[in-house]
């Protein structure tokens, strides 16, 4: 059976003090909830993270990792690096590492398969932009994002799989898509898995929402079928709506 899954991703905000009271806050005000909860800080304060939440259900997972063991690749990651420190989930693939850093769907996929050598699990995050929406190739961009990063993964990688689906038309710009586009393309994500694997990969693969959840539409959203929580970007960062959120599910 699924997850359902609230995942608050903290880009490039937060210095350590400012991270140390946000998650002092969040493990205090934590609803009793099924769902997973887990939160990505900056690297610097990855480690702190996972100290400040040894006694908490929150999870800290990372927000990229490099496709390499190690080397020269100034800046970069490693899987070994965030399993080091007690980090075994990663963000790969977010619309802002495609957009302002050029990852592409080959990138994505190496990255993927060392997350899977190394026993790590992914977020794997794809959506499409505006003019995709508009001219109703929506779909197909969802469809090649899938294929080219994931699917050639054995069929038992994907229960290392987490799924999020950022609508990049929605993200930062107060656009949100409706529950029923949300749950549309959620359900259109299983068929594709499901055309390729079976049904079974393609029911037990949690598929979150990554557009814009605030705590006035979240429950909205997660009352969908296909929706199984969310990918939470600024409303993660106040420790009351991202509860509210958490609540939502």
């Amino acid at each position: 059976m699924r997850s359902k899954i609230v995942a608050g991703n903290w880009k490039m905000n937060k210095n350590l003090e400012e991270t140390e009271a946000l998650l002092v806050e969040l493990a205090a005000k934590l609803p009793d909830t099924k769902a997973e909860v887990m939160v990505a800080p900056t690297f610097v304060n990855l480690a702190a993270a996972v100290r400040n939440l040894e006694a908490s259900r929150i999870e800290v997972i990372a927000q990229n990792m490099h496709f390499a063991e190690s080397g020269a690749y100034t800046g970069e990651i490693s899987a070994d690096m965030l399993l080091n420190i007690g980090v075994d989930t990663c963000i790969i693939g977010h619309s802002e590492r495609r957009a302002y850093f050029g990852e592409t769907d080959e990138i994505l996929a190496k990255k993927v398969r060392t997350a899977m050598e190394k026993g790590i699990r992914v977020m794997f995050c794809f959506g499409e932009e505006l003019e995709d929406r508009k001219s109703g190739n929506h779909f197909n961009v969802v469809e090649s994002q899938l294929k080219n990063a994931l699917f050639s993964l054995d069929k038992s990688d994907w229960s290392k799989i987490i799924l999020a689906y950022e609508p990049v038309w929605a993200i930062g710009t107060g656009e949100t898509a409706s529950p029923e586009q949300a749950q549309e393309i959620h359900a259109f994500i299983r068929k594709v898995i499901s055309d390729a694997y079976d049904s079974s990969v393609a029911s037990n693969v949690s598929i979150l929402y990554g557009g814009s959840v605030k705590p006035g539409n979240a429950e909205e959203i997660f009352s969908k079928p296909d929706v199984d929580g969310g990918l939470i970007g600024g409303a993660s960062l106040v420790s009351d709506d991202f509860v509210a959120i958490i609540k939502a599910i």
